[in-house]
């Protein structure tokens, strides 16, 4: 049995709130990853079923690799369609904010969002989310927010609405944010969630293979060139960095997404435990971390590169150059194994 998490009166001023509304928003986090595309279009395809009018307003584009989310070329992108964008949030009479804990996770869109006069939803599973909200559903426990916008469904009594389109954009999301369910979802209710879900009749081994088994050759040989030669082992501290400067992501056409998996593939090694990745944009860089077991990154994340997340999967941005952010992991592993040696020279080609 799947339990009823969300107090009963927050899901009646949900319903009211709806019940109001005719023009509805959803918008979700800048860089949309499989949660925040899926939790956002299965939402715009209940609420549509229930004849509103509803639009996905988007930061910036969603990467090519998740392109087959249904519903994905409908979205309305704030860097290529502004004018769309702020007519249409101008129109809104109700704003679901998805995905995200605080305003500046959506960008230059906070904005547009920021002034508006319009009651706002948050639906997330992140830290410390803001009080910009009228309505708060966050469980930071939770697999994802596609896991939370189910269980929304759920309480309302909408279920019965989930077709097909939607529940293969909720299985994006619960596949994609628990690293193919290998993270964050020890919770027993997860797995009755996703049954639910697959009982909808989706492509199940379809979706997967296109959200984890496919990449373009481009991804593939940078993926490669990471692994072989930019990847270093520090065994003796469980950890693993690897790191991408900009110069090397151009060599291979990097294009958001061709690196999705990428701080995950040294978690198979047996000795390794937390995975550490640096990429290089054009402002700061990109960090993403992945644990197995009882270590935590998400206070990694939060005390060493302006971020968090989940206790096995975080992430943050660090402002800065590339030599800075790997001395900031090398001063994580001093502070974290301080009789260790944590000299750069344990890199995986000395190793050979």
């Amino acid at each position: 049995m799947i339990s009823p998490i969300i107090e009963e009166k927050t899901i009646e001023r949900l319903r009211a709130y709806i019940n109001s509304a005719q023009r509805i928003v959803i918008t979700c986090h800048k860089s949309p990853d499989g949660d925040a595309l899926g939790s956002s279009l299965a939402l715009c395809h209940i609420l549509r079923r229930l004849g509103k009018d509803v639009v996905v307003v988007t930061p910036d584009m969603a990467p090519k690799s998740l392109e087959f989310i249904p519903g994905v070329r409908e979205l309305v992108v704030y860097t290529k369609h502004e004018l769309r964008a702020r007519n249409v949030l101008k129109d809104a009479q109700l704003l679901f904010c998805l995905d995200f804990n605080s305003m500046k996770r959506i960008d230059r869109l906070a904005e547009l969002v920021g002034p508006l006069n319009v009651r706002r939803v948050l639906i997330d599973h992140h830290l410390d989310p803001d009080d910009d909200f009228d309505i708060s559903i966050s469980f930071p426990e939770s697999s994802s927010t596609c896991e939370l916008v189910f269980r929304v469904l759920m309480q309302m009594g909408l279920l019965r609405m989930m077709d097909r389109h939607a529940a293969s954009c909720l299985y994006v999301g619960l596949l994609t944010d628990t690293g193919g369910f290998a993270y964050s979802c020890d919770n027993p209710e997860f797995y009755e969630i996703l049954a639910s879900i697959l009982r909808r009749r989706i492509d199940r081994i379809g979706l997967y293979n296109k959200a984890m088994n496919t990449f373009s050759a481009d991804s593939v040989r940078l993926q490669g060139y990471a692994l072989s030669e930019k990847m270093e082992l520090f065994p003796e501290q469980g950890a693993a960095l690897i790191t991408l400067s900009k110069e090397e992501l151009e060599r291979f056409n990097y294009n958001r997404g061709d690196t999705e998996t990428l701080v995950n593939k040294p978690l198979a090694i047996p000795e390794i435990y937390w995975s550490v990745f640096l990429r290089e944009d054009a402002d700061k860089i990109k960090v993403s971390c992945r644990s197995q077991g009882d270590f935590s990154v998400s206070d990694i994340c939060a005390r060493y590169f302006n971020g968090g997340g989940h206790f096995n999967a975080a992430g943050g941005d660090y402002v800065g150059s590339l030599d800075e952010a790997i001395a900031a992991f090398h001063q994580v592993l001093n502070d974290l194994f301080p009789d260790n040696d944590n000299s750069q020279e344990q890199s995986i080609q000395e190793q050979e």
